[in-house]
């Protein structure tokens, strides 16, 4: 319900958006020119239709449109499913689903082994005369076996009455399938349980079966019937053998022959012995297959293909819902189960990404017992002490105190400082964030803020000296081609798997880029604005403050842009090296168990982190540098 009323106002939402977005455009001055920065300001009407379009193509593609408009569809394509399932063993057998007879195909297949068995063991110059007269004689009685079982005249009559049987069977399927009264009405012991199965059977998308397999539905139901009626002829059909007396024979003489062959054998005729065995293995290849007449099965063949047309009738409107709301896929029947295949497989559903996200940002269950995004109350004291170094306490003139004779000890100032360096006090608690999004979020921030402060300078540096330049180039150029993941297991290793290994990783990728940037910024800096600054009496500093700076901002503030969206495919990559929190580990083990949604959850929340801190650094770059592109 939720899904179609969404989906109503994301088409509502769409259409007013291009009506707007139309009558903007016809208002709009015709003298404005082309190339103008201020014809790309606003637009927020078309960022309304781009998001939309996307939501509804995800809501389209993953079947949610299907679930929330046609909630029954999957469970009655599943029922259709268990039919087409139970058909396709049967159709195998004819040139329905195949080119050709599934007799015609191993007859074809077994000559052309037989034919390869007698050109090899003719050319094999290890085996001796005898054996290959004898292998030759063994593979023609072979082959003479096959007319026994593709002759009418050794076809037994029992046979042919348990054909016509199944036959008879699906002729008459077809002819109850469409009527209402079927399938008959169950007993009242058999209903009750139906019944009481059905309460017990969750939706679509609430089983790990995918797709609820017990018929919820009349026409379900049908389905249900018709598939259990031909599994039990399909089971039926293939219990049977071609197997007439004369066969029974022939094929029983032949195996005594090969037996008592390599019984004669002495331990030293092993290529002797694996002919004899490749030889046994096709006879009862041809023993053990389905080979009947060419004609015996016709009118079996025309009941199977009547009955898949009228099945295909009774699909009335599933038809027009499998083809239109489940794009490039449907559901299908394998054994017991019933599962989504197609774009729906690895499109999760937005409505049950957005249910399981919010059972990972529980506490009470998040993934491997970490919420992704959850707070917990800290006291200030424990902040203060991570902030404060213990050195603080150590410079403090005096010691420690001692122990007292009566096994207590009596604090002093230095004792007490150093309390408040290693947060050992209470003051009042406050609540911090804590999560797999939390800490991909700080190693990002930490890794990206200490790779500006330290490469920003570095490059304004490098920008405004020649022995800088010259200097620290070649060591930031020898590293910064290198991949990031090319350090991961040297830093990892080096640090540990914990935050400390990710944070430096992040901050040699941040870093180098900050450097070119600044650098880039400090030296294209025009010649005219130092010497006017200079003119007017500008000392160095000043200089660097209010004419270098503000030239490198631009170029700087990109640099950050371009540096965190290194910085995140950098730590997702580590945190699937090594981690055991952070959206990375998440994915790399929702990836291990085919965890879609989780997967699609994990790309969601980078790309919004990401996005957060694109807008950020806009509205730093609005605010800090408006002249920018104005001259």
């Amino acid at each position: 319900m939720i899904t179609g009323i969404i989906t109503f106002l994301l088409i509502a939402a769409v259409i007013g958006s291009i009506l707007y977005g139309r009558r903007l455009i016809k208002s709009e001055k015709i003298g404005t020119v082309f190339g103008n920065p201020e014809r790309a300001l606003g637009g927020s009407h078309w960022v309304i239709v781009g998001s939309c379009f996307l939501m509804l193509s995800w809501l389209y593609y993953s079947w949610d449109i299907a679930k929330s408009f046609y909630p029954k569809s999957a469970n009655e394509l599943c029922q259709v499913g268990k039919v087409t399932d139970s058909l396709l063993s049967l159709k195998y057998l004819f040139p329905i689903v195949e080119r050709q007879h599934k007799s015609t195909d191993i007859i074809q297949r077994e000559n052309a082994n037989i034919k390869i068995y007698l050109n090899e063991i003719k050319n094999h110059p290890e085996l001796k005369d005898k054996d290959k007269d004898k292998f030759f004689n063994i593979l023609e009685k072979v082959q003479r076996t096959i007319p026994l079982l593709t002759s009418e005249k050794y076809l037994e009559t029992s046979s042919i009455n348990k054909i016509n049987d199944f036959t008879g069977r699906i002729k008459q399927l077809t002819l109850e399938f469409p009527k209402d009264t079927y399938p008959p009405p169950l007993s009242a012991e058999e209903e009750n349980k139906r019944i009481e199965a059905l309460k017990k059977q969750l939706g679509w998308g609430a089983t790990g079966e995918e797709v609820p397999t017990l018929p919820e539905t009349k026409k379900g139901l049908k389905f249900h019937t018709a598939a259990k009626e031909l599994n039990a002829i399909s089971d039926e059909f293939f219990e049977l053998r071609n197997h007439n007396p004369t066969y029974k024979a022939a094929i029983q003489s032949i195996k005594d022959e090969i037996r008592a062959y390599r019984n004669s054998l002495n331990e030293n005729q092993e290529l002797e012995d694996t002919y004899a065995k490749g030889i046994h293995k096709l006879a009862r290849r041809i023993e053990y297959a389905s080979i009947f007449p060419p004609n015996t099965l016709v009118e079996m063949e025309q009941s199977i293909i009547e009955f898949d047309k009228v099945q295909y009738e009774e699909k009335g409107d599933l038809n027009f819902i499998d083809t239109v709301f489940f794009p490039g896929g449907t559901i299908l029947s394998s054994g017991p189960t019933c599962s989504e295949h197609g774009p729906g497989r690895w499109l999760p559903k937005p409505s049950d990404t957005l249910r399981i996200f919010g059972d990972l940002l529980k506490p009470s269950v998040g993934f491997k017992y970490v919420p992704m995004l959850w707070y917990e109350m800290m006291d200030v004291s424990k902040i203060v002490g991570f902030i404060l170094p213990d050195w603080i306490a150590d410079v403090i003139p005096g010691k420690y105190p001692v122990h007292n004779e009566n096994g207590t000890v009596s604090p002093n100032f230095k004792s007490k400082v150093l309390d408040i360096v290693t947060g050992e006090f209470e003051l009042f608690k406050i609540p911090i964030p804590y999560g797999h999004i939390w800490d991909s979020f700080l190693r990002v921030f930490l890794g990206l803020s200490i790779g500006i402060i330290f490469g920003v300078p570095l490059g304004l540096f490098m920008g405004l000296n020649r022995f800088a330049k010259g200097f620290f180039d070649p060591l930031v150029e020898l590293y910064r081609p290198v991949p990031p993941l090319a350090w991961a297991p040297l830093i990892i290793t080096v640090f540990g798997i914990d935050n400390v290994g990710k944070v430096f990783l992040l901050f040699m990728v941040s870093f180098s880029i900050m450097i070119i940037s600044a650098r880039a910024g400090a030296s294209g800096t025009q010649l005219s604005k130092i010497h006017a600054a200079h003119s007017l009496g500008a000392s160095r500093w000043q200089i660097l403050r209010h004419v270098i700076f503000p030239n490198s901002l631009p170029e700087i503030l990109t640099g950050i842009r371009v540096a965190v969206g290194m910085c995140w495919g950098t730590l997702v990559a580590a945190e699937f090296l090594a981690g055991t929190t952070g959206i990375g580990f998440v994915e790399n083990v929702a990836r291990k168990y085919m965890q879609y949604e989780v997967i699609w959850i994990t790309i969601f929340v980078m790309g919004m982190l990401g996005l957060l801190f694109d807008v950020t650094i806009r509205k730093i770059i609005d605010k800090t540098i408006p002249w920018r592109g104005k001259g």
